[in-house]
């Protein structure tokens, strides 16, 4: 129901920065829970941050401190600001959606490149 287009990936040395973008269509974040997944090499893919309807936030530990997920509703866009960066957040950076009502993301994004070099 909400097509996700990811943005903004990159090549970064460590201790860089850098914004992801995911811009929403069909539906308006607002209405949304939202994510960040990643996918690293041999790795399976898994939830970094994410946001509420309501606005909560919650992130795995390994970011906590440096990543912050946001909404602009304005542009109906979700943004991942990665401060910090290290070689290991080298991965598939993808964003999801779902409505609150359900129990799993079922809209995703195509995927953006990040690679941290050191």
């Amino acid at each position: 129901q909400v097509q996700l287009v990811e943005s903004g990936g990159g090549l970064v040395q460590a201790g860089g920065s850098l914004r992801l973008s995911c811009a929403a269509s069909g539906r308006t974040v607002s209405d949304l829970a939202m994510a960040w997944f990643r996918q690293a090499p041999g790795k399976e893919r898994a939830q970094v941050a994410a946001v509420s309807r309501g606005g909560v936030t919650s992130y795995t530990d390994s970011v906590k401190g440096r990543f912050t997920i946001s909404r602009e509703n304005a542009k109906n866009t979700l943004y991942l600001q990665m401060n910090s960066l290290k070689p290991e957040d080298t991965a598939v950076y993808y964003c999801a959606a779902r409505y609150p009502t359900s129990s799993i993301y079922d809209s995703w994004g195509q995927g953006t490149q990040v690679t941290v070099s050191s």
